[in-house]
Order: structure tokens, then sequence, then C-alpha cells
């Protein structure tokens, strides 16, 4: 590999029952493991969602209830990937959108801790859409001159986003980035910490509910408070931190929050 590793990196694909991060399950998952020497390391599997997988999301990834009646469920199997991940930074493709945000949320059912705030995150579809803006098969074709074979199952996806990710390295290193605004906020440097502040600037919970201002405060972002500080509503208005908590929102995003207005409760 061309991207210099201090610890073993994670790429992942999740293919799931759908898209709403609050109550889709997992059915699929590729998890594969890149040494600092080179090594790879595939953890590949099928999980029982426990409910059933719709038809739309079937003919997208090819599972169909058939096939993932005799898998383990999540939770039976989260200790054994939890202790698989561990001391690993996470990479994949969209995964702060969405990979990430479903993964804490199956961990979180199933009772397992699962910090990812030691973590460095690496969005190879960020640094993509920032400097090409396309999608993962164009990536994969333009990066790495290659047409993406059986899209959309997980491992196939995961391997592409391996090559996608170190050729995006090989190619911008040096380069000036730019945010969607057209703002210069740093270089592409070949070393995880780097690459993981430029795509994790400003994020405070995974489903970016709340981001951090360009004074480092935590504020809303989204509804009738966006871009006001989440501390001082919760003083202001204190209904409305039961609000969201009662309301369909991840348990990630809940969790922030209480932290949070406990921090407000300390000071």
């Amino acid at each position: 590999m061309f991207l210099k590793l201090k610890n073993p990196m994670v790429i992942f694909d999740l293919e799931t029952t759908g898209t709403n991060v609050v109550n889709d399950r997992i059915v699929e998952y590729s998890f594969v493991k890149v040494m600092p020497d080179g090594e790879i390391i595939k953890n590949t599997d099928k999980v029982n969602p426990e409910r059933p997988i719709p038809l739309e999301s079937s003919l997208i990834h090819g599972i169909y209830d058939k096939d993932v009646k005799d898998k383990p469920t999540f939770k039976a199997v989260a200790k054994e990937l939890s202790a698989f991940l561990h001391g690993c930074d996470l990479a994949g493709f969209n995964i702060l959108k969405f990979d990430v945000p479903v993964l804490v949320e199956e961990f979180l059912r199933a009772e397992v801790d699962f910090d990812i705030s030691k973590r460095k995150l690496l969005d190879a579809q960020k640094i993509f859409h920032m400097m090409e803006k396309r999608t993962l098969t164009a990536a994969y074709k333009f990066y790495c001159d290659k047409d993406l074979v059986d899209a959309h199952s997980a491992e196939a996806d995961t391997m592409a986003t391996l090559e996608v990710l170190d050729a995006q390295i090989k190619r911008y290193e040096g380069e000036s980035l730019k945010d969607l605004k057209g703002k210069v906020i740093g270089t592409i440097e070949n070393n995880v910490e780097t690459l993981h502040q430029i795509t994790n600037d400003n994020m405070v919970d995974l489903a970016g509910r709340f981001v951090f201002n360009d004074a480092g405060v935590e504020v809303f972002n989204f509804g009738k408070h966006k871009g006001h500080p989440v501390e001082d509503v919760l003083k202001k208005e204190s209904g409305y931190y039961d609000w969201m908590m009662k309301g369909d929102f991840p348990m990630d995003t809940k969790r922030k929050l209480t932290e949070i207005k406990l921090r407000g409760f300390q000071k």
C-alpha cells in the first residue's frame, strides 16, 4: 500500500435492510483489516436482522430473507467483531453519514462498548466528492481504471474502496484541499491523522445533527435552532432536550446531546 499506516486500518462496508440509521439493520458486513506491514485480513459474513428484508433492498444487494434465516444475529457476533476492530482506524466509502452510524447503533443495541472517539475515520467518498464529485463505480474507474464487478456486494465494494483510497493518496499527495464551498482546508498528506482532520473537521455526532462552528462550539445543524449553540438552547428551552430524547433520533445523537447537557450542569 502507498498509504502510510501507524495503526491497523479496517476498510468496511455494510449491506442493510434499508437506509434509516435508527430503524434499519445490518444483513451483511465486510471488514478488511490492513496491517501497517501490508498484511490484509478479511472478515465477511451475513447476519440475521431479525426482521424481513424489504424487496427493494434485496434487489439492490441481492440478499433475501432465505439467505440470512440461519445466520447469527448481530448481537451474537458483536463481541467478536468488537475484538476484531479493537485498536483499528476505520475507512470506507460514505461511512461518515451511514455505515459508521449504523455500526455504532448496532453495537449500542447489543450493549457492547464500541468507542470511536480515539479512532481515525477516513471517508474515501468525501475526498472523492471534494476532488471529483462522483460515485464509487466512477471512482474505481477513474482512479484504478477498472470496472466494478458485483457492485453492492459488501466485499466487492470494500476491496474497491481500498484501492480507490490508496490511489487517491498517490494522486493528490501535496495538493491543497478545498471544502465544498471552495475554502482551502488543508493539504493532502500521506498520513492518517491529517486525512482524518480534513474529513472530520466539524463533526460532533455521527448523524450530523450537531456540528462545530468556526469557534469550536457545538451548534444545531437542523431545525429551528440551526446554527445556535446546543448548550444555550438547552438552557433556554429545557423541553427541547426531552423532545429529542423521545424522538426518532440515533442513540449516538442522544448520547452526545446528554453529554452536552451534563457539561452545562457542571459549569
